[in-house]
């Protein structure tokens, strides 16, 4: 690599002469491109999002490339390789988001020049002798990111690169072998021999498997124990030794590479085979290679097999991790977003967008988030985050933010930095939930308590002082003020007997408990005895009107306490109406029933929350018993009845409360 006309070295390696001779060893350089190695850079260009992927292979002076996916060359003087750094690190990828901003690469002429490289991923390909030959590396004119999926990627597609060079060298090695054996046919025993010894001490799994029959001829210590055998299968067909392949494709794959005379090669082919009477599923890369005698006619076939399994199940394993990951992101509604924290662009899902009322197409970077954030949360937010970055802790926040319609949304971010070698925080993962509904339901459950308190304690209260001053004429009950304290005292008893039905009603319908005893039975029947308690007061007239002979089939007590209630509001709400009219007419199907008054009347903008849980009407500086569930359960006894309910008011003439009920 250079910096202009002066270049900079690239680091020295300790053991560069090894390395070299174990570069040369493979036999590629300067060879043609294969399609085996074009596919792994177009897989791993696509996978990290990139316009260039290569195969770098770092020789003395300069790095060749066995494949280069975006990029017409195909080598560069190694002075200017960024591969060359990657090499030094063996264990471990090399990442320059931004190469311009790099002391090592910023004069780079593939930095300033043409190709204009700005950012590089490079994982080194190393050997099973530990040398460092290249790299895989995926290139970008523009400052890029990969995830930790993506580099887990390129890293199972740098390994894939070193098993295709090692097979490559060991089909190598055993075709000069082969080569050797036919120039010395007549020496055929002799090679027979060495062959044999070949097979057998080489460290790859290989057979051999002689005529059309597939009889094992050979078979060293690495394929007996791929196959779960021993060497009592060797001098049998292949399909008598290993009866589990019938039904799977590679015995009629050996008959073509027999036929043929052309090799075969499989990668990360699926193989179940038996081993101690339990199928067991395995993948494997091999190489299928026709054996010939010296006129081209197919001897034997050599089968030269590597153990892939944990590769795939670990490349499966990401896979499933990353499938779980994302459902559990959908499940929960979740959204997760990654910042640069030396730009303040951020890399979002779409639910993350969601939260802050964007789309998934807009830019959204972390300073807008702050934006968003009302003003009386920012502080608080950038001290939470300040000092997790401190503490190398995740911080958490609740805080509401602005949309950009207008409303106003909750939001709970669990966040963490993320840290360079130089252990200064360069990013931030987050992950952020709309909690809103929660929110507004917590205010509901505070807003019921309080009214809960509110409303029990009056009765309450009453009802002690009375009780407390019966105690003290409990020795003179003549006196004309107890009928009036004892009268008091079950005024007391029935608000506070009415508040707990309420609430023992609304647990049965958020329970999904409420039953219905249905019946058949007469409306008018009904109303001419339900609320006693009103009649026998005498302060009010129930006037039954309609259709005295209407029947339906309905819980007659549910709709005896639907009735009672908007008596009660009646009463409650229209005290002067001296008449109270419940009138029975038929709508169709169904049986109609109102409760009229002639009282004050409620306002029309209050008429469509009237039957809101805990919602309750506004009368002025009047004030009235109940929690605002009395019209809410009225309501869920209908609807679990499959009828209808509403009221319909005008201020100054009075309000009719009617529900509809189906007849049969």
């Amino acid at each position: 690599m250079s910096t202009g006309n002066n270049p900079k070295k690239y680091p020295v390696l300790p053991n560069e002469a090894e390395r070299l001779a174990a570069l040369n060893s493979y036999h590629i350089l300067d060879t043609a491109e294969e399609e085996d190695f074009d596919d792994l850079t177009v897989l791993a260009a696509a996978i990290c999002h990139t316009p260039i992927a290569l195969v770098s292979l770092v020789d003395k002076d300069r790095q060749w490339f066995k494949s280069h996916t975006g990029l017409a060359t195909r080598e560069t003087p190694r002075e200017h390789s960024f591969c060359a750094h990657a090499i030094a690190s063996p264990g471990h990828a090399m990442i320059v988001p931004d190469a311009t901003k790099d002391d090592r690469f910023a004069d780079n002429p593939l930095v300033t020049g043409e190709l204009g490289i700005t950012f590089y991923a490079g994982v080194p390909l190393v050997n099973d002798e530990g040398f460092a030959l290249g790299s895989l590396c995926v290139i970008d004119r523009h400052s890029h990111e990969l995830s930790e999926s993506q580099l887990d990627a390129l890293t199972i597609i740098a390994k894939q690169v070193i098993d295709k060079l090692e097979l490559r060298r060991k089909v190598s090695q055993l075709q000069q072998a082969n080569h050797q054996l036919q120039i010395s046919n007549a020496k055929l025993h002799e090679n027979e021999s060495q062959l044999r010894t070949l097979v057998d001490e080489a460290p790859v799994a290989i057979s051999i498997l002689k005529g059309r029959e597939m009889v094992i001829e050979s078979a060293n210590m690495q394929i007996l124990k791929i196959w779960g055998k021993d060497i009592s299968v060797i001098g049998k067909p292949l399909h008598m030794a290993l009866p589990e392949l019938a039904g799977q494709p590679f015995l009629q794959l050996l008959d073509q590479v027999f036929t043929e005379g052309k090799p075969y090669y499989g990668y990360e082919e699926k193989v179940t085979i038996e081993h101690n009477g339990k199928l067991i599923d395995g993948f494997f890369n091999f190489v299928y290679k026709p054996l010939a005698d010296e006129q081209g006619n197919t001897l034997s076939v050599m089968v030269v097999a590597t153990d892939v399994t944990e590769q795939v199940d670990a490349r499966k394993a990401v896979a499933e991790m990353n499938q779980r990951l994302n459902i559990a992101l959908d499940a929960g509604e979740l959204g997760i977003t990654e910042v640069d924290l030396s730009t303040g662009n951020m890399s979002a899902t779409e639910e993350y967008k969601k939260h802050f009322g964007r789309s998934k197409d807009d830019n959204f970077t972390y300073p807008d988030l702050f934006d968003m954030i009302l003003p009386q949360y920012r502080d608080k937010v950038k001290e939470l985050a300040a000092a997790a970055q401190k503490d190398h802790t995740i911080y958490q926040a609740e805080y509401q933010v602005k949309w950009p319609d207008g409303s106003v949304h909750w939001i709970s971010a669990h966040g963490r930095e993320r840290y360079d070698d130089d252990g200064v925080a360069n990013r931030m993962v987050g992950v952020t939930q709309d909690i809103t509904g929660r929110k507004e339901f917590d205010q509901r459950k505070d807003d019921f308590l309080g009214i809960i308190s509110h409303e029990l304690k009056t009765p309450i209260t009453s009802l002690k002082a009375n009780l407390q001053l019966l105690d003290k004429l409990k020795t003179d009950l003549h006196k004309p003020i107890v009928p009036k304290l004892i009268d008091a005292s079950a005024r007391s008893m029935e608000k506070i007997n009415v508040l707990v039905d309420d609430l023992l009603n609304m647990n049965s319908f958020n329970e999904g408990q409420l039953q219905l005893n249905k019946k058949r039975f007469t409306i008018s029947e009904m109303l001419d005895i339900c609320c006693s308690h009103v009649r026998v007061a005498g302060k009010h007239d129930l006037l039954v009107q309609g259709d005295k002979l209407l029947q339906v089939y309905a819980d007659e007590n549910r709709i005896d306490q639907v009735i009672v209630n908007l008596v009660n509001n009646a009463v409650k709400y229209a005290p002067e109406s001296k008449e109270i009219y419940m009138t029975v007419s038929t709508e169709g199907d169904f049986a109609k029933i109102a409760v009229k008054d002639n009282g004050p009347g409620i306002p029309a903008d209050q008429l469509p929350r009237l039957f809101d849980r805990y919602w309750r009407a506004d009368h002025g500086s009047s004030t009235y018993t109940g929690m605002g569930l009395g019209l809410y359960i009225c309501a869920e006894i209908i609807k679990k009845h499959g009828g209808k309910i509403g009221a319909e008011s005008e201020l100054g003439k009075g309000s009719t409360f009617w529900f509809t009920i189906p007849l049969n």
